[in-house]
């Protein structure tokens, strides 16, 4: 390329000067235009190569590129301009500017053939690549075409866009035509023969537009991806990027509207324990709460890696500065939760570590009791004793009309809350949930997986449902709750309505690009030990009662007291049974939570114990 632009700019001399006398040079200034040329490549030359010309990929090359080489050809031509008045060049100052304009076209444009060129010439041939559909035509549309263009062998091949504003029909985006309307994609598919859709309007959202569109991909049998815009460490937009579909596009959800200022009154500047912080909900919640500037998070973990891995990834968003600290610790040990309660005296407790899988549980009761009970009184006292002003504690839509000894033992855990908060200065509450898209052990990431090896997919019973929200939602919310602070209360989260499982399975294999039952199997395989075919929020003694909040999305149930003596006996039931893993720890909680009715097999009508 230097040696080309050699040659380039000395065939601009040669034009300025033949312009410049109309087609014939005389022979004194032929001479004069030979002294000068070795003048003209040191300015041009070395501002070229000074100025990175020969560093830029110019088949990536954009608008700046093309700018800085304009900037740098007018500094060359100013240079020429210095040294013919200052070396008596002999040139004349318009044969100067002239060689400036010239030269800048025959580099600049030179470039832009090779660009071209370069782009017809991907090995493989682009007549290879998946014919792509881009659904909407705005600055995100024409960002993924770009990126396409760039990579059709991994991300395809844009043949149409599609959007719906009536002024954009007709037009192209890099030679790539507007065809319709979203209502057309179907029709529109099988015109074009296309085999992959790419959503590109990111100002949807998770909203019910965004949902009707992925509606009618879904009725294609299109591989649909979408394109995100995420935000870096800094909170400003990040660079977009092409990732697949999760079930929670499908989920048309609102946007969430925080009350900040009562979530920073609580949070910012205190020192803040979560116990659990490795897990999905408790990692997210640290994430959440670092947003509010603690004067310390304090991360409580038995399990080493998940913890040592968030720590990592706050000290990269915030700098090794940031106030982080990770300890390693059992619920179920008193003696090392009043030493880390003595050294950094946290003033606000998240709750979020205990014993979640169901049929995990199911096989080892006494573990649950344990850990989610026992653990959770240790932390209780531990954190009273200490000068904790408030504790949230992290429930579950299970522990309502429980039919397994996870859900029962969070549900004990709801009264440990009512009885410290009624009994003691510290602020506690309960926030209950349901199901969590992409937390460890839930359905839709194991669903993801049998699709990726190739099916079947497997679902528990046809008639199936839960409620569903995300972990950042779900996060966001339990902190808004913390910030009412209710001592005693029990919180319920609005989850939208409860979700069929199926649909859900039927959706993710279509938006993987497969026909569900055709090319993807889907296989009933019964309900697990513990599960039922429905979840609930509220009991039906509750129901009449919820009470609503501040906020929209947050109720109170007002769950009915135990009085202190039933309490006490509760508690010595459970004792005598923390190490019977078997029938006996069962009946032992069934006495304790009334409603409770152990799991009783929807298949075959059989009741089962813990075993």
């Amino acid at each position: 390329m230097f040696a080309l632009d050699l040659v380039l700019v000395a065939l601009s001399v040669y034009l300025s000067m033949e312009l410049r006398f109309e087609m014939y040079i005389p022979t004194r200034h032929a001479q004069t235009m030979m002294r000068a040329m070795p003048v003209v490549w040191l300015a041009y030359m070395s501002c070229y190569v000074v100025g990175g010309v020969y560093q830029i990929m110019w088949r990536y090359a954009g608008v700046r590129d093309t700018a800085r080489l304009c900037l740098l050809s007018a500094v060359a031509g100013g240079m020429t301009l210095a040294a013919n008045s200052f070396l008596n060049l002999g040139l004349f100052r318009g044969v100067l500017i002239l060689i400036a304009l010239i030269s800048t076209i025959a580099v600049g444009g030179i470039r832009m053939v090779w660009r071209v060129c370069s782009k017809d010439r991907i090995p493989g041939g682009i007549g290879d690549a998946v014919p792509v559909m881009i659904i909407g035509a705005g600055e995100a549309g024409a960002y993924a075409v770009n990126i396409c263009n760039k990579n059709p062998k991994q991300l395809g091949k844009p043949v149409i866009l599609v959007d719906d504003a009536p002024g954009k029909q007709g037009l192209r985006i890099q030679n790539v035509p507007v065809r319709g309307t979203t209502q057309e994609i179907p029709k529109l598919v099988s015109r074009y023969g296309i085999r992959e859709i790419i959503v590109a309007i990111p100002s949807l959202g998770n909203g019910a537009r965004m949902q009707q569109i992925l509606e009618l991909c879904n009725q294609t049998r299109c591989h649909t991806r979408i394109l995100s815009e995420p935000a870096d460490t800094t909170g400003a937009e990040g660079t977009p990027f092409i990732r697949e579909l999760n079930i929670s596009d499908f989920l048309s959800r609102d946007e969430i509207e925080l009350d900040t200022a009562s979530i920073a009154g609580y949070l910012t500047g205190k020192t803040v324990m979560v116990t659990g912080g490795g897990g999905s909900i408790g990692s997210e919640i640290c994430r959440q709460i670092m947003r509010f500037k603690p004067k310390l998070l304090i991360i409580f973990e038995i399990y080493e890696n998940c913890a040592y891995e968030l720590e990592y990834e706050l000290h990269q968003k915030y700098g090794a500065e940031c106030p982080v600290v990770t300890l390693i610790g059992s619920i179920r040990d008193k003696k090392r939760l009043d030493e880390v309660f003595e050294q950094y005296r946290p003033e606000v407790v998240f709750h979020a570590a205990a014993h979640k899988h169901v049929p995990l549980m199911e096989r080892s009761p006494a573990e649950a009791i344990k850990n989610n009970v026992f653990g959770t009184r240790n932390l209780l006292e531990s954190a009273s004793s200490h000068g904790v002003e408030r504790l949230v504690q992290l429930s579950t839509d299970k522990a309502v009309n429980p039919t397994n000894v996870m859900g029962a033992t969070k549900r004990i855990t709801e009264m440990l809350i009512q009885r410290y908060g009624e009994k003691t200065q510290m602020k506690c509450m309960a926030v209950r949930f349901g199901n969590v898209l992409g937390s460890h052990g839930s359905v839709i990431p194991l669903m993801e997986a049998q699709i990726r090896k190739g099916g079947p997919v497997t679902v528990t019973h046809p008639d199936i449902t839960r409620y569903f929200m995300t972990i950042p939602e779900a996060a966001q919310l339990v902190l808004q709750a913390g910030g009412i602070a209710r001592s005693g209360s029990i919180f319920v989260l609005d989850m939208g309505e409860p979700v069929r499982i199926m649909d859900l399975a039927e959706k993710l294999v279509r938006a993987y690009g497969y026909e569900p039952n055709v090319d993807m199997p889907i296989k009933i395989i019964g309900l697990r030990p513990g599960e039922k075919l429905y979840e609930e929020l509220l009991m039906d003694s509750e129901r009449d009662k919820m009470t609503k909040t501040a906020h929209k999305k947050i109720f109170v149930a007002n769950v009915d007291r135990v009085d202190d003596v039933q309490f006490e006996r509760m508690m010595i039931t459970l004792e005598a049974v923390v190490d019977a893993n078997d029938e006996r720890a069962v009946e032992a909680v069934a006495s304790v939570v009334p409603t409770y009715h152990p799991w009783k097999d929807q298949n075959t009508g059989s009741k089962k114990a813990a075993v």
